[in-house]
């Protein structure tokens, strides 16, 4: 059995010799060299830069959560200005998250609408594949997004629950003290009367405008604990319904950032089936233009095989 010689070294000093009578100089040959094994990455595109800051961000936004969850949940570690604060900048950072994804998914769109060709066909420009994993990403950054809200909602969710417990007093039944000191006073009234109606008149009526007068400081005492309580209670009415317009709001929210998702699922389905027919289309746009071409081959030679036949029937007779 003969061996198969190695001519690889053979072939390697043919190609440089012929790169030297090329004009390429030895610095040259070892740079495109050097080019064949480690190859250039491909530059990203801006959408996929774009992408990747948007995961960046709402991966941002997730640690700066997890980091302040005691702080904000905590009412001892920081003041209410802190937990505000803190507040202030996650909306901010989810709403440039969410701007961020409707700069892509317009991007998406801006590109399909310029890619149509003549009758509404899509160009080769853009693969229906790419289009495809486009939207996918899209439904990835949506769904990482609401999952980082629904955790927000929960923290500002206890935070409301334990602004309302700290703000509702504890209401405690103050009627029969007050109907017991009542009681008392009445009856040493009663008392006094009986032991000076004998004696002075005037130390009587002395003592009963006394008497008129501590029971009016005790009624004005009880309308002003009245008016106090009655102000908490439309104070604590106030804040509870405000609470839970905020978590209609929150929940109106994270809805409408699942309702996209959901969108923008049922948009990557109908470009996934877009893409299908328009494959379908070409198909048999290709079969048609054949059956044409064949259709005319066939007419042709029917012509001609007529006309022979007619002009060989016409020198025969």
């Amino acid at each position: 059995m003969t061996k198969v010689r190695d001519r690889t070294e053979d072939f390697k000093d043919a190609v440089h010799r012929a790169a030297l009578n090329l004009g390429y100089n030895e610095s040259k040959i070892a740079t495109i060299m050097a080019s064949f094994i480690m190859h250039k990455t491909s530059e990203k595109s801006s959408y996929t830069k774009a992408a990747l800051t948007t995961l960046e961000s709402i991966k941002a936004l997730e640690q700066f959560l997890m980091n302040h969850k005691k702080d904000f949940v905590d009412a001892h570690r920081t003041t209410e200005q802190e937990r505000d604060s803190i507040e202030h900048e996650v909306t901010v950072f989810i709403k440039a998250c969410k701007d961020q994804i409707d700069v892509l998914t317009n991007s998406i769109t801006d590109e399909e609408a310029k890619s149509k060709g003549w009758l509404g066909i899509r160009g080769d420009k853009l693969n229906a594949d790419t289009v495809a994993h486009k939207h996918g990403v899209i439904l990835i950054l949506s769904e990482k997004l609401h999952s980082v809200t629904s955790q927000f909602d929960q923290l500002r969710a206890l935070r409301f629950q334990e602004a309302i417990n700290r703000v509702t007093p504890r209401r405690k039944p103050k009627q029969s003290g007050l109907t017991a000191v009542a009681e008392t006073l009445t009856s040493g009234n009663v008392e006094l009367r009986e032991v000076n109606n004998s004696e002075v008149r005037q130390t009587d009526a002395v003592q009963a405008e006394s008497i008129n007068f501590q029971q009016q400081l005790f009624d004005d005492e009880t309308r002003t604990l009245q008016v106090e309580l009655s102000n908490m209670l439309g104070a604590v009415q106030e804040t509870e319904t405000k609470m839970v317009e905020m978590s209609a709001l929150n929940h109106l929210m994270s809805t409408h950032v699942l309702q996209q998702a959901q969108q923008i699922e049922f948009l990557y389905e109908q470009a996934v089936e877009a893409t299908t027919n328009v494959e379908l289309g070409n198909k048999e746009l290709s079969q048609a233009i054949q059956r044409n071409s064949s259709s005319r081959t066939f007419i042709l030679l029917f012509l001609f095989v007529l006309t022979f036949s007619v002009l060989f029937l016409d020198s025969y007779s």
